[in-house]
């Protein structure tokens, strides 16, 4: 793992607020080499917002930047998002 690197799960509230519920055990399948993980197995980075790259191939699966009264979410990478009720 890379210094600057973390889990899924470090994002976790974040991807609470934004979704509405627990997003760490939701699978998301790459749409660069086809393999489904949950969220919480995403490598994520952290900047001026926070990235989520797969694990496997580490293509960027999606962007989330939050404003003070927006948030912008890009899922480009991401072929399928399952969330679980």
């Amino acid at each position: 793992m890379d210094a600057l690197m973390l889990d899924g799960n470090a994002v976790a509230g974040l991807l609470q607020e934004v979704f509405g519920t627990e997003m760490t055990t939701a699978l998301e399948t790459c749409a660069g080499c086809g393999v489904t993980e949950p969220i919480g197995a995403t490598h994520v980075y952290r900047g001026a917002g926070v990235v989520l790259r797969c694990p496997h191939c580490t293509k960027v699966l999606a962007r989330i930047v939050q404003g003070r009264t927006r948030t912008w979410i890009t899922m480009e990478g991401a072929r399928v998002l399952e969330i679980r009720s």
